[in-house]
């Protein structure tokens, strides 16, 4: 595993400065572990991996599941959080997703 991960730090440099996110579920990819693995078990740099992993989705489900999975995952993280808005969250990712790539094609 750990040629994985230096591997994984290796795609991750080579990336511009600008934040990556899961193109998927949106879920920024900062550590190397986050990132998705191809079928040979190398990192990819377009998804994470919960929902990418050895060459192939995890999960067939709509861009709407998707959403209402990550506001779960975003209630919970944000719980307790007075500044948290779930509506505004929602509204938010219902602009961001169509434009993630695993969602683009299906408009």
């Amino acid at each position: 595993t750990h040629c994985i991960s230096s591997a994984a730090s290796d795609v991750y440099k080579r990336q511009t400065m600008e934040e990556m996110y899961c193109q998927s579920c949106g879920m920024p990819l900062v550590k190397a572990e986050d990132f998705a693995t191809n079928k040979d078990g190398t990192p990819m740099s377009e998804y994470c991996i919960y929902c990418f992993k050895d060459g192939s989705f995890t999960g067939d489900i709509s861009m709407e599941d998707m959403i209402n999975i990550s506001l779960k995952h975003m209630r919970e993280l944000f719980k307790g959080d007075p500044d948290f808005n779930e509506q505004a969250a929602l509204i938010k990712m219902r602009d961001f997703f169509p434009e993630l790539k695993r969602w683009k094609k299906s408009l």
